[in-house]
């Protein structure tokens, strides 16, 4: 398997202004997967419940990602129930039901093994250092996280990113695990921490990417409407990690176009609920979106 996703399937609850679903599917491991598959092979690690409907299951497969990895166990699916406010930017979490996934020890396939290309999603940090040890010498290992890991558990999450090449956070969470005010001395304390490259999310006012001693900055892409920033994180890293795992090189070039790339994901998947739109999406309208992102920053 090129690229390996480990994190979370879940039905989720949502409600925004703009509307509201019940058992949509969700997770981290899901939106990644559906966004990275339009680029690269992907192989999912979950874990369900016996209650996960098989239509979501054959969706899954539909959209090619590989599910060797998911397992089915007895007890109810990982529910997250969310409510966001005219600002997208903020969820607020009314309820989170884990589960099965309050069990779930990583176990990777043989074949997994392999990956060249890893993406450990916001899962608990000790779980993280589980799959780093279960796999042989990726090309290129991803990290996320959230501000529940920051706060409980910064020694463990410490421990992850000097194991890491790369990670994700958005602006809040940067600034808080490094314990930093401005955004730019934030980052460079993150790097500090073990990983080479560290790209910060900031929502609508899009992406930034720190190597060495360049910054690189992708605008959010201009949308007229968005109904449901849900897994646009997620989606963002699995239209990064997906064009990095399809180009196959790591050079300066390519992670600026990777960055673009996770923005023009992202973009699609907030346009509907759930994965109503990211799930329908086709390699024209990317190729369409892409140049259109060159032609807005070009100067």
């Amino acid at each position: 398997m090129s690229l390996l996703v480990v994190g979370s399937v879940a039905l989720d609850c949502v409600q925004t202004p703009q509307g509201s679903v019940r058992d949509s599917l969700g997770g981290s491991a899901t939106y990644f997967s559906v966004s990275a598959r339009l680029f690269s092979r992907v192989g999912m690690v979950a874990v369900v419940g016996r209650d996960f409907p098989e239509e979501h299951v054959q969706f899954l497969r539909s959209r090619g990602v590989d599910l060797s990895g998911m397992e089915r166990r007895e007890g109810k699916t990982f529910r997250w129930h969310g409510r966001y406010g005219q600002d997208l930017n903020d969820a607020k979490t009314l309820k989170t039901e884990l589960n099965v996934f309050d069990a779930f020890r990583p176990s990777l396939p043989a074949a997994y093994r392999e990956s060249q290309y890893l993406f450990l999603a916001n899962i608990d940090p000790d779980l993280q250092v589980s799959v780093l040890e279960q796999v042989n010498g990726p090309r290129l290992v991803a990290c996320d996280t959230m501000n529940y890991w920051i706060v409980s558990k910064p020694e463990a999450l410490k421990r992850v990113l000097k194991r890491v090449h790369l990670f994700l956070a958005n602006e809040a969470e940067a600034k808080q695990l490094a314990q930093e005010h401005n955004l730019l001395k934030a980052a460079r304390a993150l790097v500090r921490m073990g990983p080479s490259i560290v790209i910060i999310k900031r929502g609508e006012y899009g992406a930034l990417l720190f190597k060495d001693e360049a910054v690189f900055w992708a605008p959010a892409y201009p949308l007229e409407a968005i109904l449901d920033p849900t897994g646009a994180g997620d989606s963002f890293a699995g239209g990064f990690m997906g064009y990095l795992s399809a180009r196959g090189t790591l050079g300066e070039r390519d992670l600026r176009r990777a960055l673009i790339y996770g923005s023009i994901m992202a973009s699609f998947c907030v346009e509907d609920f759930g994965l109503g739109r990211l799930g329908s999406v086709r390699r024209h309208e990317i190729r369409e979106r892409y140049a259109l992102f060159r032609s807005l920053t070009r100067f």
